[in-house]
């Protein structure tokens, strides 16, 4: 067996198993505890606790970096990727999103990312609930 690196083992295993980067968002963030560590089984047990922090720290920024600069058409497109293709489930995922702000940045977010991260949310869900 190969060892990988705690980044290649998470990007690799488990972050490329969940669908678009809004659904990455909602998987990282329901790794969060209330006290804002992550609970990763896995990757605790072959990579150790703290790395495991660091490394889940690092994916959520990453994500969150790559949505806040995304446009809002390919916003859209990942919504569909992310939730399914029904339009209850892509609904599902934003109120999932929405209900959990303070899970959805890492710690110590950069400036106005928490903020922006919530408009392009609620923009989202504003599209979706009036799409034809």
């Amino acid at each position: 067996m190969t060892l990988k690196s705690i980044a290649e083992d998470l990007q690799q295993r488990t972050l490329r198993a969940v669908a678009g980067f809004l659904g990455k968002l909602a998987y990282l963030a329901g790794l969060r505890e209330a006290d804002g560590r992550y609970v990763h089984w896995g990757l605790g047990r072959v990579h150790g606790e703290e790395a495991t922090q660091r490394a889940l720290i690092e994916a959520h920024q990453g994500v969150v970096s790559k949505i806040l600069r995304m446009p809002l058409q390919r916003l859209l497109q990942d919504v569909e990727e992310s939730g399914g293709s029904q339009e209850q489930d892509r609904s599902q995922l934003l109120e999932r999103l929405n209900a959990q702000p303070e899970r959805l940045v890492p710690p110590k977010p950069s400036a106005g990312s928490e903020r922006h991260l919530n408009s392009v949310l609620h923009a989202l869900s504003s599209l979706i609930k009036n799409r034809p």
